[in-house]
């Protein structure tokens, strides 16, 4: 346990920002309900392009807010870095966000940081499924954000207004996806409900693929380190199929190695198999109260036998019975096009049942403007 006396979070008078250690930042995590596994110490340790800090924010002596900040320097400037903060601080967002944030930047660019990025975990919107459905189905709707209805967190529109006027720069773009962090997600809630409440809510090609796959026998079972290897093999399959870039299987190694180090439960693999071959597998992290699916592969010979939802019932399961309140599918993009090849991703997703979910999405604080403005140039001439 940290030395120094941890709180929940509240809003301070007066904050100062100093480095803390991974056991501090660690067991601050533990305190609360969840963070995003992006702010979690052993994220910092499996970017190794990056290098890595905690910081804490203090009332006093009173630990009441951290963050892994992510440093990197740009080509030509290397004695100045950008300070990146994925899906944090987690700090109280729902009132003055500068006294939170203003402290951070000083102590930042007194280290050498040209700019902030930060991709605060604060929700603007949410669109159930059926609102979801409804506007695939109407021709007339082709966004996320053109739904009527759809429920607005006041606190994402005062999270957004306070960091324009304070100079923050928006940086997600129009599609939702970047070179960061999606500002659009698609989640299922699990508070309250059981295994047969989650199936009712999905839609009927899910209940028969997961059937269907159970008829078939595929079986699901948890993978371990030597299965990587396996997984890795498939998932570079699906890439070549599905036209994404792979990551090497030494990136696996490194996540599996650090977030299981850091908590036996932080990291799972599953794996479908049909008849002794690999027809599906996929990797899910959890950090207290909210897990997400983060990789997923498939063997397009075994496509029929649903391993992909197998695996995606067998996460859900568990991380109910882990006592979750959230399961997490991540990043969509906003389209509802049926003309839009990303229009699948969502309509998959929203099988689920559960909801679309808007977040603030990423933001800059140029601390050195003329750095910045040459940081900026770079990244669109190789195209972010």
């Amino acid at each position: 346990m940290s030395y120094r006396e941890s709180a929940p979070l509240s809003l301070p008078v007066t904050l100062t920002v100093a480095p803390i250690s991974d056991a501090e930042h660690l067991a601050f995590v533990r305190a609360r309900r969840s963070v995003n596994f992006a702010q979690t110490p052993a994220w910092g340790r499996v970017k190794t392009e990056w290098r890595s800090e905690s910081l804490g924010w203090f009332d006093g002596g009173r630990l009441v807010g951290a963050g892994l900040v992510l440093h990197r320097p740009v080509p030509g400037l290397s004695r100045y870095t950008l300070a990146y903060v994925p899906w944090g601080p987690d700090i109280d967002w729902s009132g003055d966000v500068g006294a939170w944030l203003d402290p951070l930047a000083a102590f930042l660019k007194a280290r050498g940081a040209f700019a902030i990025r930060l991709c605060p975990p604060v929700r603007t919107h949410t669109w159930d499924a059926a609102q979801v459905k409804g506007g695939v189905a109407d021709p007339g709707v082709r966004r996320l954000t053109g739904l009527p209805g759809g429920h607005v967190d006041p606190t994402g529109a005062e999270v957004s207004r306070r960091l324009r006027a304070a100079g923050w720069l928006p940086q997600s773009p129009e599609d939702g996806f970047g070179a960061g962090q999606p500002q659009f997600t698609y989640e299922v809630p699990l508070v309250g409900r059981s295994e047969d409440d989650v199936l009712k809510v999905m839609n009927q090609q899910w209940r028969r693929n997961i059937k269907k796959a159970a008829k078939a026998g595929v079986e699901v079972t948890a993978g371990a380190a030597s299965d990587l290897a396996a997984f890795h093999e498939l998932y570079v399959h699906t890439a070549a199929r599905d036209g994404f870039t792979p990551r090497p299987l030494a990136y696996f190694e490194k996540v599996f190695a650090e977030l299981s180090a850091e908590d036996p439960e932080r990291i799972a693999l599953y794996l479908a198999r049909h008849e002794g071959e690999l027809a599906a597998a996929t990797v899910l992290v959890r950090v207290g109260g909210h897990a997400w699916y983060v990789y997923g592969a498939s063997s397009t010979a075994k496509r029929e036998v649903r391993g992909s939802n197998a695996c995606q019932w067998a996460m859900i399961r568990d991380t109910l019975a882990a006592g979750c309140d959230v399961y997490d599918l991540r990043g969509i993009t906003p389209t509802l096009d049926a003309a839009d090849p990303h229009v699948g991703l969502i309509r998959f997703k929203v099988g689920t049942g559960g909801r679309a979910v808007r977040y603030v999405g990423e933001w800059d604080l140029p601390l050195r403007p003329l750095v910045y403005r040459a940081f900026d140039l770079y990244m669109r001439r190789r195209g972010r």
